[in-house]
């Protein structure tokens, strides 16, 4: 998770996600999004142990 100038945000509620596949890991974001945003996230990008596999994404329309 990152804010607009590509800083990490922390979110401790949501750091330490763990999913098993890509599809679930869109989902959550799909559902919280909103909730990031007020903490700041900007983007989120998702990662296979530290392989990035998709992102940054942003969190606006």
């Amino acid at each position: 998770m990152e804010d607009a100038s590509g800083e990490v945000v922390e979110v401790p509620d949501h750091d330490d996600q763990r999913f098993t596949n890509q599809g679930d890991a869109e989902s959550w974001v799909g559902e919280i999004w909103a909730e990031l945003a007020e903490h700041g996230v900007a983007a989120v990008t998702l990662f296979e142990h530290e392989r990035q596999v998709y992102g940054p994404m942003s969190l606006s329309a």
